[in-house]
């Protein structure tokens, strides 16, 4: 009855799918479901589901998740701001001589502003609004799967919220690798934190990022290099765009401010230029801190239904069971830590980032990252195989958002496929090579990532003297009494 968990994870996928209900409500149902049918069978003891309520408080009170409606808020207002326009227009203008700006300037756009969205739906909404209209002279495949991995590329981005979330989720997976036999790993000197995360994350990233940049460039070559006109002013709003992210991201990524504090900071600034502007009317405010209000409940909602997921999962026992799969494996570390990857690439095609990191990735991520022995290299390669889950055609969530809101008409399987190919193919290559060369997510290592790792060894009269300088002082021997 232990692998009762992995039918759970399959009921739920078919209900997605077949469906269409919010994953809130299918997780919360599914749990029930399980929960109720654990009680009446003798399997799952009453008293573990009632530790719910004191779990979704303690996990409420997490400061990281403060940030959610502020990205949501944020995303949502530059949808209704020309900066988002003036940037991407920008952007055009700087690469015009490529024969390819449109897209090229989709990537940097993305790059720029998908991070702050807060998940691939606001980042697809973002991109099929301001940027599909630009992709006129681009095959609708091709502009498809641009806007796609555009929209993805918040996963792996840093510091988007989806990174910040899953650091948070890799330190207590971390916690509870260290603590199994079957660690295979040297890296227990110090649990890792969110900003190792996003250190680790930052090089795979740019090296996605390059290669989808080349092959926009391939894809979409029309030969013009006519891009829209700007005024002097929208230039300096744009430029003044660009200069605020690039100091928000670079105090989050050097851990100078939290993801807290600079998602409010952008909030601010915002809220500002929108007073100043006056582009936002009153019923234009109420709209916004609406539509804010309804998306932040439907991601908390998400985020209580996925507890309570979890903690059913782990009533069954199947968490155990599959840690005890995956410490008796025959086919050794890195077998068995593909095998692992691929079950996360599975969900990734039906389930939302959010989903994956508050359902599956504290379910697979200890065992992985205990067979691996690395906790940024488990973390990193987590999120390229949810960016390739993200665009599997043709149920990738990335690809299923940007179809229905890109408003392109109805387009064949294999043109979908072959449009994706190659977007599918840079992840893939860099998921490779950090699987076999870990060093590339441990270039940007802070000074005190493996510090017991990298302490060199003492001599052995040199410990033994050091030990001597610790030992206590003797006592004084009093002097012999003196016969009177």
């Amino acid at each position: 009855m232990s692998s009762a968990g992995l039918w759970m994870l399959a009921t739920l996928a078919v209900l997605v799918i077949a469906t269409g209900l919010p994953a809130w409500a299918l997780l919360i149902g599914t749990s029930s479901l399980f929960g109720l049918a654990g009680v009446l069978t003798g399997q799952v003891d009453p008293g573990l589901l009632g530790a719910l309520p004191g779990r979704l408080v303690g996990l409420l009170e997490n400061d990281l998740l403060q940030a959610l409606p502020l990205y949501a808020f944020i995303g949502l207002l530059l949808q209704r701001l020309t900066l988002a326009r003036n940037l991407h227009a920008l952007l055009t203008r700087a690469a015009r001589r490529t024969g390819a700006a449109p897209a090229l300037a989709t990537l940097g756009f993305a790059a720029l502003v998908a991070p702050m969205n807060g998940s691939v739906a606001a980042s697809a909404s973002m991109l099929t609004r301001l940027v599909g209209p630009r992709l006129g002279g681009v095959a609708p495949a091709r502009a498809l799967a641009l806007m796609s991995a555009s929209a993805a590329l918040g996963v792996v981005v840093p510091p988007s919220l989806v990174l910040l979330l899953l650091g948070d989720a890799m330190l207590n997976a971390h916690t509870e690798a260290v603590r199994l036999p079957w660690f295979a790993g040297t890296d227990t000197a110090r649990i890792v934190n969110t900003q190792d995360i996003l250190r680790a994350a930052l090089v795979p990233a740019l090296l996605v990022l390059a290669g989808w940049a080349l092959v926009a460039w391939r894809q979409a070559r029309t030969g013009a290099d006519d891009a829209p006109t700007l005024s002097r002013q929208a230039r300096l709003e744009a430029l003044a765009v660009i200069t605020a992210v690039a100091l928000l991201v670079t105090a989050v990524f050097t851990g100078v401010v939290r993801a807290v504090e600079a998602a409010a900071t952008a909030g601010c600034l915002a809220v500002a230029w929108a007073l100043v502007s006056r582009e936002l009317k009153a019923h234009d405010w109420r709209e916004l801190l609406s539509d804010s209000l309804s998306l932040s409940g439907a991601l908390f909602a998400l985020l209580v239904g996925a507890t309570t997921f979890s903690l059913v999962f782990r009533a069954w026992g199947t968490d155990q069971w599959l840690g005890q799969l995956a410490a008796n494996s025959p086919l050794g570390h890195h077998v068995t830590a593909a095998l692992l990857l691929g079950f996360v690439g599975l969900c990734a095609p039906v389930l939302d980032a959010f989903e994956m990191i508050f359902v599956v990735v504290p379910i697979l991520a200890p065992p992985l990252i205990a067979h691996l022995g690395d906790a940024r290299q488990a973390a990193v390669l987590l999120l390229l195989v949810l960016q390739l889950g993200f665009l599997l055609p043709p149920l990738g969530y990335a690809v299923l958002m940007t179809r229905a809101l890109s408003g392109l008409g109805p387009m064949s399987l294999g043109s979908l496929v072959r449009g994706l190919a190659p977007y599918l193919v840079v992840p893939l290559l860099v998921l490779v090579a950090v699987f076999g060369w870990p060093a590339l997510v441990h270039l940007l290592d802070g000074p005190g990532a493996n510090a017991a790792a990298a302490a060199p060894a003492l001599p052995e009269d040199e410990v033994e003297r050091l030990m001597r300088e610790m030992a206590p002082a003797p006592d004084p021997v009093p002097p012999p009494a003196q016969n009177q």
